[in-house]
């Protein structure tokens, strides 16, 4: 399913309750971060999970980041590509590979 597919069933979705109004950048911000804490929750005490519960949340941050890119008129897919080249740019391979150490101590 593409962005303009799930943009378009999420559309319908918010058009029948009447929800875009409630939609703002800012508010679909503060939704993303409330998601992404309930998705860290299900690994708050233990690396043990329920995968339906994790993939719940998850398709919770993404409906939020989706809409979020949608009301900024940016394309996921192309402002993750943008990222991915600065982020190469930050962690070139010879330095990177094999380590979790930020950027600016490698």
């Amino acid at each position: 399913m593409s962005f303009d597919d799930v943009m378009h069933d999420l559309n319908d979705f918010y058009d029948e309750r009447e929800w875009d109004q409630f939609h703002s950048e800012a508010n679909l911000a503060k939704s993303i971060s409330i998601e992404a804490g309930e998705l860290l929750e299900c690994f708050q005490w233990s690396d043990t999970f329920d995968a339906h519960e994790v993939i719940e949340e998850l398709a919770d941050v993404l409906t939020y980041a989706y809409t979020l890119a949608a009301k900024l008129k940016v394309d996921p897919e192309a402002i993750i590509r943008e990222k991915l080249e600065v982020t190469r740019k930050k962690y070139p391979v010879e330095k990177a590979r094999g380590t979790a150490t930020k950027y600016t101590k490698l």
